[in-house]
């Protein structure tokens, strides 16, 4: 049996913040400059009483009511955010109460951000195929706005909330559906992206506004372009798999900027390469599932196409993929039904 990603659903909370409301709050960037620059024109912006949770529950819902799966199918759920309800308990366990999941499912938290998808499905890959679970819910959700300093023009322009649920399933298929994996990791630039309160070790090195999130969107951007490449050059020598067999490559929606400087790097064509970022902005360990959701809708991504993804950002952390996706259009699996 093998691991296969045959679902996706995600949610978005109600707000939006424009760039015309942005250039109001910051008269020296226009609203057509912003989209220039992110290739973002709105975000979501979770309410003052909406968690993490709530948007990850919500997209669990969108996922059962599609059919994809009830909840007692669920064996373990994996809730990957950086913004989690709280330091303790783990989040996961609250949403399989409130999924009414049941009480013999494993559920647990990873602290990881635009990464952690790609980091997701290596456990539910890894639980499924170990024989621990046959069907695994993996949940991502972020409210990074409630980190941003309203006065910061460098990431209020960049970041929304949202939230994800991808449906990971034990398969009788010939050859693996998801993988190889390489990973990499350097906290040795921690600093560069960091919400210094709020842990154990307190605000540390301290920034103006330690609760709030710094970025130094330079050192990231340097970070990415160095990193990236090495990291698909090793998935193409794992894989074995050539960057012109891939059908198309879903990688963090960073922004826009950042997206086209790797994408021309790599000599990937326009045609293979997915962006989602434009009424939703960066939306952390979510942006991925988002993606890949919106490329199936739009047919770019019809089911059994061989898909790299790629997350890479704060921590530093990163982690890349092939995935040979089981999932269809909705209009798809409507007429099919």
């Amino acid at each position: 049996m093998f691991a296969t990603l045959t679902a996706i659903e995600y949610h978005l909370p109600a707000a939006t913040l424009t760039n015309d409301e942005l250039s109001a709050a910051f008269p020296d960037w226009s609203g057509n400059k912003i989209a220039t620059k992110t290739g973002i024109v709105e975000r979501r912006i979770a309410g003052p009483g909406e968690c993490s949770s709530d948007l990850a529950e919500q997209a669990a819902r969108k996922l059962f009511a599609s059919g994809a799966a009830t909840p007692d199918e669920i064996d373990f759920v994996l809730f990957c955010t950086q913004s989690p309800d709280y330091l303790l308990p783990t989040t996961a366990c609250l949403l399989q109460d409130r999924l009414g999941l049941p009480s013999t499912v494993g559920a647990l938290d990873f602290n990881l951000g635009c990464s952690g998808f790609v980091y997701g499905l290596s456990l539910a890959k890894g639980l499924i195929e170990t024989g621990q679970a046959q069907t695994v819910l993996l949940l991502t959700g972020e409210t990074y706005s409630k980190y941003l300093h309203p006065t910061d023009r460098t990431v209020r322009p960049i970041f929304g909330d949202a939230g994800a649920a991808a449906l990971v399933r034990a398969s009788p298929e010939a050859s693996p559906a998801i993988g190889p994996f390489v990973f990499g990791t350097d906290g040795g630039g921690c600093d560069n992206l960091i919400v210094p309160a709020g842990g154990m070790r307190g605000p540390g090195r301290s920034r103006p506004n330690p609760d709030h999130l710094y970025m130094n969107g330079p050192e990231i951007f340097a970070f990415t372009l160095r990193t990236v490449p090495h990291a698909v050059a090793a998935l193409v020598e794992r894989s074995g798999v050539g960057l012109d067999e891939v059908d198309q490559f879903v990688f963090h929606q960073a922004n826009r900027f950042m997206l086209e400087h790797l994408r021309e790097k790599l000599k990937i064509p326009a045609e293979k390469f997915v962006y989602a970022m434009s009424h939703v902005g960066n939306t952390v360990s979510s942006t991925i599932p988002i993606a890949l959701k919106e490329a199936v809708e739009r047919h770019q991504i019809p089911a059994g196409k061989l898909v790299m993804l790629v997350g890479f950002g704060v921590g530093y952390s990163w982690a890349g993929t092939l995935v040979r996706s089981a999932m269809r259009p909705a209009a798809v699996r409507a007429a099919a039904a």
